[in-house]
């Protein structure tokens, strides 16, 4: 059973209401979340050059202390041009450089997919399927979609927490 789940938010709006959806119903599932705002963290962009630079190089120890200890993930994601957010990327890109195990992060902990996005939002949920698992996740069949068309549902959130529960 799932001991802990971190909820990355890549947005401040709709993504991160949907963060904070995933966490109450966790709770009321007995199950300790947090969510992590990815917007908040005021890293830099990624470059090769700036990992080895102390003054650009952020502090991802708290962050990385978090993952390492969770059980599973949730990820909220808005698509931006039939990608994944850029916030989303770079903190993944300056996890990779600065944690001592950059693959324990991330290899066999259960990874749930979510977007609340203007368009299909198709697109994003592929990119981060791929991404998470070839960074080493499980990641979860079924995901979570929202859009102009498609609403929230509390029944669709329940068995998508159930999922990563088990």
């Amino acid at each position: 059973m799932v001991a802990n789940v971190v909820i990355l938010a890549a947005s401040s709006g709709n993504n991160l209401t949907l963060a904070n959806r995933f966490h109450d119903t966790f709770l009321e599932q007995k199950v300790q979340s947090q969510v992590v705002e990815l917007t908040k963290l005021d890293w830099p962009v990624y470059t090769p050059e700036s990992e080895s630079d102390p003054d650009v190089s952020p502090d991802t120890s708290s962050l990385s202390d978090l993952m390492i200890s969770a059980s599973a993930f949730v990820v909220c994601a808005p698509e931006y041009n039939g990608l994944v957010p850029p916030c989303l990327n770079n903190s993944i890109a300056w996890l990779s450089v600065q944690c001592d195990d950059f693959r324990f992060l991330f290899n066999n902990k259960t990874v749930l997919l979510a977007t609340h996005s203007g368009g299909g939002g198709a697109h994003c949920l592929m990119a981060m399927r791929q991404q998470f698992s070839h960074l080493g996740s499980n990641v979860i069949g079924r995901s979570m979609t929202l859009n102009k068309s498609k609403t929230f549902s509390q029944s669709t959130m329940d068995d998508l927490v159930s999922r990563v529960i088990q």
